[in-house]
């Protein structure tokens, strides 16, 4: 797909937040739907990656086993001897000469000595975003920065060639915007569209996330996900939303899981849900202006696993 650069969204004030539970956007009914605005300009964002070693198919974001790539140490081989590790092969029969009674300057080898070369490279990952297009997030110059967020990292993941995919919550539910993909412009013409307003069903977004993943898991299984949930952190509708909302992430980091949370927060009284969301999920949260790749913030390599916390 061919970068574009999409329009700035109008500006506008970014509405206080409230507490959880409380209608979404004061003064409009709860169910009420805005018309979509442009996203604002695409900026060049942080690495995020999988941490760990996967040994999905190749690309430029987490690290991985691969065929090319640089000897990183050796292994005892699995099935077939690939790519050969002379010095492991060499250290590994050297002790066994005597027994094998060698009497030259030969060395002998057996088919138990032979080590396979392991070799790192980078592999490309399922980014799927889970983005809150709510009330709470419909002030339009808050949701052409948000909107002008994922566009960058949808234009990231094209560059590194990862699938993306793009599940919506609003109103009462969610919805898959788009099942994953490599097409990023998909992605990106999704995003440009989405309506927002109603209340925040958190909870059902984190749950519809959790389907897709499951899906993918067994149509594609070396590929690790990277869930990025975009949200100011609220949770609203429905009985007990945040216990759900909670729930919901608990189920993604017992699997897991890598995710970062895009705290879209603003205004002056921040209640820091969204790092609350993180927690749950067993994740990092950086805000939109961490997000920035020339941010002052610290670089975010790797997302914190869901299960090495677990």
């Amino acid at each position: 797909g061919e970068d574009r650069t999409p329009p700035r969204g109008s500006e506008g004030d970014s509405p206080s937040p409230a507490p959880r539970g409380a209608p979404d956007t004061p003064g409009r009914p709860a169910g009420g739907e805005q018309q979509p605005v442009a996203s604002a300009e695409p900026f060049r964002t942080k690495m995020l990656s999988v941490p760990g070693l996967g040994e999905g198919a190749a690309g430029r974001r987490s690290r991985a086993r691969t065929e090319h790539g640089r000897t990183t140490g050796a292994r005892r081989p699995e099935g077939a001897l690939t790519k050969l590790h002379l010095a492991a092969t060499v250290q590994a029969a050297a002790p066994h000469q005597r027994a094998r009674g060698r009497a030259g300057r030969g060395l002998v080898v057996r088919r138990d000595d032979l080590r396979q070369a392991t070799r790192e490279g980078r592999e490309g990952n399922l980014v799927l975003f889970v983005v809150d297009a709510s009330g709470s997030m419909a002030a339009r110059q808050r949701m052409s920065a948000v909107k002008g967020a994922v566009l960058s990292l949808l234009l990231d993941a094209y560059q590194r060639r990862d699938k993306v995919g793009l599940v919506t919550f609003r109103g009462k539910e969610a919805d898959v915007a788009l099942p994953p993909t490599s097409s990023v412009d998909a992605a990106a013409s999704r995003l440009e569209s989405l309506p927002t307003g109603g209340r925040t069903p958190l909870a059902a977004g984190l749950l519809k996330a959790h389907d897709v993943l499951r899906v993918e898991r067994l149509r594609d299984p070396s590929r690790r996900p990277l869930l990025v949930v975009v949200t100011d952190g609220r949770a609203t509708g429905g009985p007990d939303p945040v216990a759900l909302a909670g729930r919901a992430g608990r189920l993604h980091r017992a699997e897991g899981t890598a995710s970062v949370v895009v705290d879209c927060e603003s205004g002056y009284v921040r209640l820091g849900l969204a790092g609350e969301l993180a927690r749950e999920l067993g994740g990092t949260a950086v805000t939109l202006d961490e997000l920035r790749a020339d941010s002052i913030a610290g670089l975010v390599k790797d997302v914190t696993a869901a299960g090495r916390a677990a």
